[in-house]
């Protein structure tokens, strides 16, 4: 076997090397998970803006039988979809939708992988 094969300083190497590939997809996954989470929902809010790359605000809380308005301020197009909600794509004005239910209802835009939000409904 040839002597690198066999050395310490290979085996040190090859760990490091597993130790490093295995910190960065760690911190790749919690940076996702990060964007992911549309964070505390703020209650009252039944307007949301549809901006370029972000529902601004991401989460909100509603009581059943209110509506939600997601208003179109970004250039790009943008959709919502998600829990029983479908707009077109657009880029421009408004979509609404009641929500009857008490519940928890995500949504994203499909467009953009990161464009995520939520309507806590109770």
């Amino acid at each position: 076997m040839p002597a690198l094969l066999t050395s310490r300083r290979f085996w040190f190497i090859s760990a490091a090397v597993v130790a490093v590939v295995a910190a960065i997809a760690v911190a790749g996954t919690i940076y996702v998970q990060n964007e992911l989470d549309p964070g505390d929902p703020i209650a009252g809010v039944t307007a949301v803006e549809v901006r370029d790359n972000v529902f601004a605000p991401a989460a909100i809380q509603i009581e059943p039988g209110q509506t939600v308005t997601w208003t179109w301020t970004g250039e790009d197009d943008h959709n919502v979809i998600g829990d029983g909600i479908e707009s077109p794509i657009q880029s421009t004005g408004a979509f609404a939708h009641a929500f009857a239910e008490p519940g928890v209802y995500d949504y994203e835009c499909t467009l953009h992988f990161f464009m995520r939000g939520e309507v806590v409904v109770q």
